[in-house]
């Protein structure tokens, strides 16, 4: 027997003295409409007040068939990326559209992604944003019939969803050919999931700057595991350990990686060697800290939420299939250019 007391409206309207028909009208904001007394109003609204009452919210959506939920699904609350993402729509949703974001993660997972999409689906949410864990269509379009679907910040290459991302290839490009104006001739490249469209387009970017400064990629630069800080401090353990040194320059293809790395370094030498240059994808305000700079690509989560709220939104209003969008990323130098 739970010690905890969950009153319903029926319970409202008695201690009320009221109908249950009349608490309903009442709490729900239609005692205008069916003209209901004041003084009745006043003593319904004092009752929930009294016991911190709210109407059931499922209740609500199965009359309304809105629920002014949003579901969002994210890989990892502890990656600081995902993390901002998750908060800046959390407030857009709020602010903005008087909506409450539900939040459920996935941990990389794709038994748990879909279970986690069930979740949200099963507790009447308006429209869901996924950050997608696999490149299989086929898991996420099964969810298109029943509610307005946008993937954020990874997109899926085969699918019809429309996406919001991070156009990566470019700045990456710009980042990692910088690092070889000024001179380095080995630049290693550690990234995540290669069956993930963020893993591609950074990979693609990195690539594109060898290609146009003339570098060509040697069989011990690039490695791909998954974006765990774990794998970070793995790939980082296994170079160091093959080659006896740091190479001249690292570029980190997300900041838990870069965490990895990072925990390795202090480990290893306590902060006291470095690759030449270091570079990441996302950033932190805790790499200001570090005894060396590490210029780092910032991804606007706010603009990423904005679009992508406005795909859903677009979708459940019935305006036709909104475009996908690419949102600018900028760099964070630490380092002096010149």
């Amino acid at each position: 027997m739970t010690q905890f007391e969950r009153l319903t409206i029926d319970d409202i309207a008695r201690l009320a003295k009221v109908s249950r028909t009349t608490a309903s009208m009442v709490l729900n904001g239609y005692a205008e409409r069916y003209r209901i007394s004041a003084a009745t109003v006043e003593r319904v609204l004092q009752v929930a007040k009294d016991h911190h009452f709210t109407p059931s919210q499922s209740a609500r959506a199965l009359r309304t068939r809105r629920s002014n939920t949003i579901g969002l699904v994210i890989p990892d609350l502890t990656n600081s990326a995902h993390a901002a993402l998750a908060q800046a729509m959390e407030w857009q949703c709020r602010e903005r559209y008087q909506y409450q974001l539900v939040l459920v993660t996935s941990d990389e997972n794709p038994v748990r992604e879909t279970e986690g999409i069930a979740h949200l689906v099963s507790h009447q949410v308006d429209g869901l944003i996924v950050v997608p864990c696999t490149g299989d269509a086929k898991r996420y379009e099964k969810w298109m019939k029943r509610l307005p679907l946008v993937f954020a910040d990874r997109r899926v290459e085969s699918s019809r969803i429309p996406y919001v991302v991070t156009d990566a290839v470019e700045t990456v490009a710009t980042l990692v050919g910088e690092s070889i104006a000024r001179g380095a001739r080995e630049v290693v490249y550690l990234g995540g999931q290669p069956e993930l469209s963020a893993s591609r387009d950074r990979l693609a970017g990195y690539r594109q700057a060898l290609r146009q400064h003339g570098l060509e990629e040697q069989p011990d630069w690039v490695f791909e595991r998954d974006y765990q800080r774990e794998s970070g401090y793995e790939l980082m353990k296994s170079w160091f350990a093959e080659h006896q040194r740091y190479p001249q320059a690292l570029f980190a293809g997300s900041i838990t990686l870069l965490e990895g790395v990072l925990q390795f370094m202090n480990d290893a030498h306590q902060l006291a060697q470095a690759p030449g240059q270091l570079m990441t994808f996302d950033d932190h305000k805790l790499l200001d800290c570090l005894p060396f700079k590490i210029d780092a690509i910032i991804q606007d989560s706010a603009q990423l939420a904005e679009h992508s709220l406005r795909c859903v939104f677009a979708l459940l209003q019935g305006d036709g299939a909104p475009d996908s969008r690419l949102v600018p990323a900028r760099i964070r130098y630490r380092r002096s250019r010149g």
